[in-house]
This record gives C-alpha cells, sequence and structure tokens, in this order.
C-alpha cells in the first residue's frame, strides 16, 4: 500500500505534518517503538509508530529520524496522547530528511493503525491469499459474530492447509484450529512454549524451529499491537506474558510472501490479547483496592463490602464467594534493571489459569494487583468449596507448577527467579488479613529452596498457621508461651539473654559468626547458649520450620 491511502482512511485519525512530495512511497509493514534506537529491528519499508517517550530533549529527534531514514522507513506517525502537539524539532528533522511525518491523534489506539496497514499490506502481498487475510480480518471484529484466534486459526487450516495453536508463555493451549486434528499434548506445548522463551531470551529473532519426533514446528511471537507508548526496553519485561504461534510446518523454506502473511496474522490475534488484557484491567483495579484496604489496616466491614462488589465480577451469576485464596508471587532478576511487580502480575494472572481449560476466558475469574516487586493474587472458590474448609479444592501451590515449570525455566534463563505461596481459603474479610501474611510466609518458605520456579502452600507452614491474626487470640497467646515462656523464666532466674539471643540469632541467618561478633561473644558461648534453647524448647534451631516458630513467636509477643 501507499502512504497516501493512510490519508484516505479517517478512523486512522492521521494528520500530515511533512512530506507530501514522498506519499507514494510504498509500506511494507508497521512497527510500533519507543526505543531510542530502534534501527536492528527495521528491515525497510516500514509505518514506524511511536508515542515519543524516547524524547527527552530538541536535540533527541536529529539522531532518531536520520537513523529511521538509513533503515529505509517509509514514514514515520507521532502520537499525540503524551506531549500533546508532534515537537517542532522533530517536524524540522523529518523535513530536513525528507521522512513523511503524520500526527495521531490522542483518541486512537497504535493497535487501529496497526490491524488497518497489516490487513492491507499481507492483503497485497500474499497475492491470490487477500481472500484470506480479509475473511481473518471479518473474523476477528468484535460482538457475538466475532470468532476470536480460533476462527483464524480454523482458517489457516482450510486455505493454507497449516495445522497451527496460539499457547500461552507456559504452554497452555489458548485456541486451535478445528482442522488441526487432535490437540497437542500437553508435553509438547510446554517443550515448545519453553523453546520460544528460551530463544527470546539468547535475542533469536523469530520464527524459532523446533523437532519434535518427527514433526517440525515454527514459532512466531504474538506480542501485543498495544504495547507503545511505554514499549519494553528489555525483553525480561514481556518474556513471560507473550503469546505464541505455533504452526507444524518448517517455515525455513517459506518464501517471503507466507512470512509476510503468518507476520500478519499473529499480528491480527495480538488484538485479541489485547482484549483480554483491557478486560482485567477492572479485575486488577478492584483487587489493588482490596489490598490496599488489606494492608493500611481498614475495618473488617469497608473490605467485605469491596468484596462484595468483587465478588460478582469474578464468579458472574454466582452471587458472592463463600471462601478466598490469597496467592504471592515475586519474580526476581539478579540486576535491578527490569521493573518485577507487573512482570510478576502478568505470570501470575496465567498460572492461575486451570491449564486444562483452553481459551482467555476463565482468567476472567482472577484479580491480580502488585505492588512493589510483589504480585497479590485474589482468588474466590466457588460454592461447592463451602462445604469443605476450602484446602481440599482449593488451590495447591505445587499443583499451580507441575505443568508450567519447564517453560518458566527456561524463560527465567539464569538470572531470574519466580516463587509463589498459597494461602488456606478464609470465608470472612476479617481472615483476609491473615491469609495474605500466610501467603508471604509461604513464599518465603519456597524462595529457601533451590531452583529457579519455586512454591510452598498454607499445609507446609504446619504450626506457623496457628499464629496468623484471624486464629483466636487464646490460641495464638498459648503458642507463645510454649515457645517462649521457658526461655523467659530462665532468663529471671540465671541473667542467661536467651531471649536476646535467639532475636540476634535468627537476625543474622543463623550464621554462628555474625552472630557472635554482635553480641560479643565467644562462637562457643553462642553455641552454649543456642543448646540451652533447643534444649529447654525442644527444638532445633537447624530446621526451617523451627527457626519460623521462633521468629514469629517473637513477633507476636
Amino acid at each position: 500500500m501507499r502512504l497516501r491511502a493512510l490519508l484516505d482512511t479517517d478512523a486512522l485519525g492521521l494528520r500530515l505534518l511533512g512530506g507530501e512530495d514522498e506519499l507514494d512511497r510504498t509500506v511494507r509493514g508497521v512497527m510500533t517503538t519507543d526505543l531510542r534506537d530502534p534501527s536492528r529491528y527495521l528491515s525497510g519499508g516500514e509505518l514506524v509508530l511511536t508515542g515519543l517517550a524516547w524524547r527527552r530533549d530538541a536535540n533527541d529527534s536529529e539522531p532518531f529520524v536520520r537513523l529511521l531514514v538509513q533503515a529505509g522507513v517509509a514514514g514515520l506517525a507521532a502520537g499525540e496522547a503524551e506531549l500533546g502537539d508532534v515537537p517542532e524539532d522533530l517536524v524540522l528533522a523529518c523535513a530536513r530528511n525528507r521522512l513523511p511525518l503524520f500526527a495521531v491523534h490522542e483518541s486512537v489506539a497504535f493497535a487501529t493503525i496497526t490491524e488497518h496497514v497489516v490487513r492491507q499490506v499481507s492483503g497485497e502481498r500474499a497475492g491470490d491469499l487477500a481472500a484470506v487475510v480479509d475473511r481473518h480480518r471479518r473474523m476477528m471484529t468484535s460482538g457475538p459474530a466475532g470468532g476470536g484466534p480460533d476462527v483464524v486459526l480454523d482458517l489457516l487450516g482450510s486455505d493454507l492447509d497449516l495445522r497451527a495453536w496460539v499457547l500461552s508463555p507456559t504452554g497452555r493451549l489458548i485456541a486451535g484450529s478445528k482442522v488441526a486434528g487432535p490437540a497437542l499434548p500437553a508435553e509438547v506445548c510446554a517443550g515448545l512454549a519453553a523453546e520460544h522463551l528460551a530463544a527470546t531470551r539468547t535475542g533469536r529473532r523469530g520464527p524459532h524451529r523446533l523437532s519434535v519426533g518427527q514433526t517440525t514446528y515454527s514459532l512466531f511471537p504474538i506480542r501485543s499491537s498495544g504495547r507503545s507508548p511505554q514499549a519494553a526496553r528489555d525483553v525480561r519485561e514481556t518474556v513471560l506474558s507473550d503469546w505464541l504461534l505455533a504452526v507444524e510446518a518448517d517455515a525455513g523454506d517459506w518464501p517471503a510472501e507466507r512470512l509476510d502473511l503468518l507476520q500478519g496474522v499473529t499480528q491480527l490475534i495480538s488484538v485479541e490479547r489485547d482484549r483480554r488484557d483491557a478486560a482485567r484491567t477492572v479485575r486488577r483495579r478492584l483487587a489493588q483496592e482490596v489490598l490496599e484496604l488489606v494492608q493500611t489496616g481498614a475495618a473488617p466491614a469497608e473490605i467485605a463490602a469491596r468484596l462484595r462488589v468483587a465478588a460478582p465480577v469474578l464468579l458472574p451469576g454466582l452471587g458472592a464467594a463463600p471462601h478466598w485464596q490469597v496467592v504471592v508471587a515475586r519474580v526476581e532478576w539478579q540486576d535491578a534493571g527490569v521493573e518485577a511487580g507487573p512482570v510478576a502480575q502478568a505470570l501470575l494472572e496465567e498460572i492461575l489459569v486451570d491449564p486444562l481449560a483452553t481459551g482467555p476466558e476463565p482468567s476472567d475469574r482472577i484479580a491480580v494487583a502488585h505492588t512493589g516487586e510483589e504480585a497479590v493474587a485474589l482468588v474466590p472458590l466457588p460454592a461447592v468449596s463451602a462445604e469443605h474448609d476450602g484446602s481440599e479444592t482449593g488451590i495447591l501451590a505445587e499443583a499451580l507448577l507441575q505443568s508450567v515449570r519447564e517453560p518458566l525455566s527456561a524463560g527465567l534463563d539464569d538470572d531470574g527467579r519466580l516463587t509463589l505461596g498459597v494461602s488456606a481459603a478464609v470465608h470472612s474479610a476479617e481472615g483476609l488479613r491473615g491469609a495474605l501474611e500466610e501467603a508471604r510466609h509461604a513464599r518465603r518458605v519456597a524462595a529457601a529452596r533451590p531452583g529457579r520456579v519455586c512454591a510452598a502452600g498454607h499445609q507446609e507452614l504446619a504450626s506457623h498457621v496457628l499464629l496468623l491474626p484471624f486464629v483466636p487470640d487464646d490460641v495464638r497467646r498459648a503458642f507463645t508461651a510454649r515457645l517462649l515462656d521457658p526461655l523467659r523464666d530462665y532468663d529471671r532466674r540465671h541473667r542467661a539473654e536467651l531471649i536476646p539471643t535467639l532475636e540476634a540469632f535468627l537476625d543474622c541467618d543463623g550464621s554462628w559468626t555474625r552472630c557472635a561478633t554482635r553480641l560479643h561473644l565467644h562462637v562457643n558461648t553462642l553455641r552454649y547458649r543456642v543448646g540451652r534453647i533447643e534444649q529447654l524448647t525442644g527444638r532445633d534451631l537447624s530446621r526451617l520450620e523451627d527457626k519460623l516458630d521462633f521468629f514469629l513467636a517473637l513477633r507476636m509477643s
């Protein structure tokens, strides 16, 4: 298509700012970026969309435009949502370098422009396959008539004889064509996702190819078409959330026209992903509101009111949720260059979907907030769980990871780690704060274990659950007294300072040297005191469980 054709489509909201003599240039693709130097991702002929996040001052425009011109792009479209009017320095830089420049009205999403260009370009390049692309576009329209990615994959199968599936980064089957035959086995899905994540982490450009037995699969990334204006600057920000298109074929010998067509299909499918992400906004906001109320110590009645609002959204048609569970996740990287909270949030939303469920819809019952580097999920349990204590039919920590450990370990590579903690089910707002603390304690237990992907549940906290805030005060006092009273009595009689010694020992993570230095003691004296603590309480301070019991007892006393 020609640049000139973009101005003939009112729905795109494009306004020409310069380069009228260059409007007969051919557009061969579209790219959204806010990188200061996107040239390595450009192959020539693209319409570049930018939200101008790369621009810090007027001196940045000229180098940015020159890089685009050197890469042979067809034109540049700048969004007005971030800065208002397009800066004059960018207009002048484009004029000097004869690069056509468009302004994108703030009411128009980049996804709308991307979808239009992909449809037009793919149709023109594919020649006799143009009808297929147009049919894909019609099927991806919103409303009851839309078929979503399944219909797109059906057309790939019926018109192009391609068996294809859309997978999540954890290997969950999101969509598959009916003509593709039996569903891919779970282990194959996990293997394909792992290969995709590993290839993405190493910077290899797609499509990635993988042979499973006698079958070769080509893997195409499906990235959000609405990622701008906050484009990812580090692959780790999106590697654990991007979908992928798996095609049963070897794309290594495909002609350019067919590769372009498949790239266009991935961008069409990304529209469905964007719809899913938009639908999650309400649920994320609900979770954030409840989390803030719980963490700030709001009255149970106020928290209960927010839960009553959340329940119909998360369990449509089923009324209030009788039980709730809390799941806490944390993604940690070796360096601090990546904002881990949103990564953990997107990943937890995916992990909490039943691995046997297909399609994006099951995620409608999950609300995940994030605070700092931590993501917190508020999970309602249907009424059937109320017949038990919530633990039998609720979420089990290890079960969450059974099908996702392989792909996520590949995506985390050698510099990332995921830890999860799962609370017991609670039936009231009063118990929610305790459930949050329980899930956080469980995650710390998981963090003490080796491995890239680890989880722990409330069952593994043993007696620690007795100290959670929703347990009656007399039970908590009894537990604390059972652990600490023998030490207090001994300190009163012998001035042995066992309680301060215990606090310092735990604060030093069980390090004999550091603890002895802090207390100004000889290591042998410290060993004697710790041995006396163990003798009086019957506990073993080399065991994680007993350390946690003492830690919580000291906190609650």
